[in-house]
């Protein structure tokens, strides 16, 4: 049962990567190209994590691997921000000092 588990955490997790990622590769603006990337931060990478904690069992592995998921959660987020406002900064969009 628990490789059952296992499996659909993963997949599902693998289905939201790649979904992302086609549809990266299909807008060319940059702007949009963060706003569909953000979900395998949000939530590709938790669900694989999920998926190979159920695997792994608890082991040093799953707590590299749950560590992992926690640093690309925390992250993720504000890397998506500072992109979007360095790009935005690049084309003139926003002023380039710190924000208040």
């Amino acid at each position: 049962m628990p490789g059952v588990v296992a499996a659909v955490l993963v997949t599902a997790g693998v289905l939201v990567v790649v979904c992302a990622a086609v549809a990266g590769v299909l807008f060319r603006r940059l702007y949009l190209r963060l706003h569909v990337l953000t979900p395998i931060s949000s939530v590709g990478a938790q669900l694989i994590g999920l998926g190979l904690a159920v695997t792994n069992g608890w082991s040093l592995t799953t707590a590299t691997d749950l560590l992992v998921v926690a640093v690309v959660t925390v992250t993720g987020p504000a890397l998506g921000a500072a992109l979007g406002r360095l790009a935005a900064q690049h084309d003139g969009l926003v002023p380039e000092d710190p924000p208040a």
